[in-house]
């Protein structure tokens, strides 16, 4: 056990006199980014009958302007999910520097609810604690309005990072140009940063952009039968990185109030986006059976045009690849021209 920064006493505005303690571990982000420490922060709070313990994790960085983003990042993530969907993951508390104030800031902090986890995650049960009823709130609760126009629209109020990719997240009116802009051809630029550049990717990615993404996620087509009738998507909020790795059974503890044990999600790299887009990166690395799908489109119906939903969930599962090849290279490459090619022969035709 180690004392606690000052700079986080104070950013979780933790009395004085009370005994606070921080127990940490080093765990690299394997992602070329250096090392993210972790940790938890012990707490005795005076209180009418004593002492109460909170309990809270806790994330350092020393990558300066990148840790402060990523950070915030995550922030609004947790907290936008949290907002519709409450015990369904930790809430983020408090972020800032650890440096001595007037230096320039190379550390940064975030420090967040704990979340105790162990046990079963149940994928496919009617209780309503469950990933996909949780879930399924999520993507049936509108997004807030954009602040600057009071409309729904797609994007994030701030950039995330999925990995250590970061996703600018503008707002648009079009969720097939935020698709195409915000997450394809970004990440296309991130890839030739960091691989060079790829004539044969380049082409695939912006034809993909250009032609199969207004055709699948176009105004007055997504969100509409054959016969016309519908009216379009809302956005909701998306986790944004929603594989079995980021999921799991547990409940939020040392809070100072109860929480209802259930499974839970973290790591979030949200924004306001289709329903839909979560289900790619589920599909991508399994885990979720057939029942599981089948439960969540009781609660979330698949959108119209139905016939094209697995196409869809294929293209959304595309930015994962992507992401994944621009991240560690080598062989996600393929997987990516492969659904490329695919919805290519199928959507991309002049």
């Amino acid at each position: 056990m180690s004392p606690v920064p000052e700079p986080i006493i104070q950013a979780l505005s933790l009395p004085s006199e009370s005994k606070a303690s921080l127990s940490t571990s080093l765990s690299t982000s394997g992602l070329g980014s250096g090392f993210t420490s972790t940790g938890t922060i012990h707490a005795q709070i005076p209180s009418k009958n004593g002492k109460e313990e909170r309990r809270y994790f806790v994330k350092t960085s020393s990558n300066g302007k990148a840790a402060e983003e990523m950070f915030q990042g995550e922030s609004e993530s947790l907290n936008a999910i949290v907002s519709s969907v409450p015990g369904f993951c930790p809430r983020a508390l408090a972020r800032g520097p650890l440096d001595e104030p007037g230096t320039e800031a190379k550390t940064h902090f975030l420090a967040t609810e704990f979340l105790e986890l162990g046990g079963k995650m149940d994928r496919s049960t009617s209780d309503e604690a469950t990933l996909v009823h949780r879930l399924g709130k999520l993507h049936t609760t509108p997004a807030s309005p954009d602040p600057n126009t009071g409309r729904r629209r797609f994007g994030f109020p701030v950039p995330t990072f999925c990995g250590d990719t970061k996703q600018p997240n503008r707002f648009c009116d079009s969720w097939a140009e935020f698709y195409a802009n915000e997450r394809l051809l970004t990440i296309l630029a991130t890839s030739e940063e960091r691989n060079g550049p790829d004539a044969g990717l380049r082409e695939a990615v912006e034809k993909t952009a250009h032609k199969v993404v207004p055709r699948l996620l176009g105004g007055g087509h997504l969100g509409y039968t054959s016969s016309g009738e519908g009216e379009g998507i809302v956005p909701v909020v998306v986790h944004g990185d929603l594989w079995s790795g980021n999921a799991d059974w547990g409940r939020i503890v040392g809070s100072g109030r109860d929480e209802t044990p259930g499974d839970v999600v973290y790591d979030p790299s949200a924004c306001y986006g289709h329903s839909e887009f979560d289900l790619g990166i589920l599909h991508m690395f399994g885990g979720f059976g057939a029942r599981f799908f089948d439960e969540y489109h009781r609660i979330v119906p698949k959108t119209e045009p139905v016939a094209e939903y697995a196409d869809r969930v294929e293209l959304y599962e595309l930015y994962h690849h992507l992401n994944h090849h621009a991240i560690f290279g080598g062989g996600y490459r393929s997987g990516a021209m492969s659904i490329m090619q695919k919805l290519i022969r199928k959507y991309g035709k002049d």
